[in-house]
């Protein structure tokens, strides 16, 4: 595997991230357009509603379990990052260190990442600063 660094360290997976989305908001609007074309017909109208809701449903799961899965690993790895720095400078992380912050340490060598954490906190730096710091 190859060394993460400031240009390739986000990944996007074309059909999560890109696909997706079309082929739900294709679906919302094919739905929607569903339901006022059977608004006349009594008969399908029950169905049309329900698919009509299936969109947004598979919205909200879409957005959720990507947030849920995103807070596991900010959890991973904050206690990964404090548990580093408490071996390299025999203290935990900073509570000033936002998540973005963090994650920014996350590739600093070793050797800078306890000064690096330290003049992240005190001057309450950018992440994309303190990426390109190192």
């Amino acid at each position: 595997m190859p060394d993460q660094n400031f240009k390739n360290h986000g990944r996007y997976i074309p059909l999560y991230h890109f696909i997706l989305p079309v082929a739900l908001l294709a679906l919302i609007v094919g739905s929607v357009i569903n339901l006022f074309d059977c608004l006349h017909k009594s008969d399908a109208l029950y169905s049309a509603s329900l698919i009509c809701l299936i969109g947004p449903i598979l919205v909200l799961i879409w957005f959720y379990a990507r947030g849920f899965a995103l807070k596991a690993q900010d959890r991973a790895i904050r206690a990964e990052e404090n548990l580093r720095h408490f071996a390299i400078a025999g203290s935990l992380l900073d509570q000033r260190l936002t998540m973005n912050q963090i994650i920014a340490l996350r590739f600093a060598p070793n050797e800078e990442f306890a000064a690096l954490a330290h003049r992240a906190a005190e001057e309450n730096m950018k992440p994309a600063e303190i990426k390109k710091s190192y």
